[in-house]
């Protein structure tokens, strides 16, 4: 693996070196986009807007629009913002496993200590995992500040780039019902979250849309096209939502036994 992001985590006084890993990868399968009369590739390019020539990488920069002109930022600039945030992962408070939303998280990133901090990343890991706490931190990196959790997964300390507040949007335009459930219904329901409640094992899921769209892709190429299963999701109307609940019930009942 290739690291993404050096530099170094502190908490209180004690600074970690270290590097970051991405944690994840996309499974996405690669595919390109055609021009449907010919099958040709459809290619981007860089253009530049006033003379249409295409413009290499090198030199290309950011720039920032202010009263109909651009300011230019260079790479220092960017670093010069907050030199300790683009060079330091700021644990600012800890807290319970257990008191963040899932939809605040983002993506993981492992860590990995440099030369000459593996006691003090042991201490960190050994300590959150003791305290069943995250790390609360903020860093720079690729230009934007993060807001992130540290934990520990499969022994290692991991750093979930998490959501600032003001990028979860409100669910009150989501006109949600508060629709009255009767007793009977609920306990009901209880029951049949308790009877598909088990514990977590991650090998047990895997993403199979990949595998399915590529056979897809393997019969067009033999030039087999299959017929489309039929799927329609209907929803439950409401005077049998008791009668569809005993019937999960009794199916889960006889899957387990």
């Amino acid at each position: 693996m290739r690291s993404i992001w050096n530099g170094s985590i502190s908490f209180g006084l004690v600074s970690i070196p270290i590097k970051l890993f991405s944690g994840s990868e996309d499974r996405k399968l690669d595919l390109d986009m055609l021009d449907s009369h010919d099958g040709a590739r459809i290619r981007y390019k860089r253009v530049n807007e006033d003379t249409g020539k295409e413009v290499e990488w090198k030199d290309i920069v950011k720039g920032y629009k202010k009263d109909d002109q651009y300011i230019v930022l260079e790479k220092e600039d960017f670093e010069n913002a907050n030199m300790k945030k683009s060079k330091t992962i700021d644990i600012e408070q800890f807290i319970m496993e257990d008191e963040v939303s899932d939809v605040l998280f983002k993506k993981p990133y492992f860590i990995k200590p440099q030369k000459g901090g593996e006691k003090s990343y042991s201490l960190l890991r050994d300590a959150l995992k003791k305290t069943e706490k995250l790390g609360v931190a903020t860093f720079v990196m690729r230009q934007k500040e993060h807001l992130s959790l540290i934990g520990i997964y499969n022994d290692a300390l991991v750093l979930h780039v998490i959501r600032f507040e003001d990028e979860i949007r409100s669910t009150e335009e989501l006109e949600l019902p508060k629709t009255k459930i009767a007793k009977k219904e609920m306990d009901m329901a209880i029951s049949l979250i308790d009877q598909y409640t088990e514990k977590f094992d991650f090998s047990e899921f895997k993403d199979v849309y990949n595998e399915q769209l590529l056979k897809i892709i393997e019969s067009k190429s033999a030039g087999k096209v299959n017929k489309p299963e039929k799927f329609e999701s209907k929803p439950t109307p409401a005077k049998d939502l008791m009668a569809q609940l005993k019937a999960s019930l009794k199916k889960r009942e006889k899957k387990a036994s």
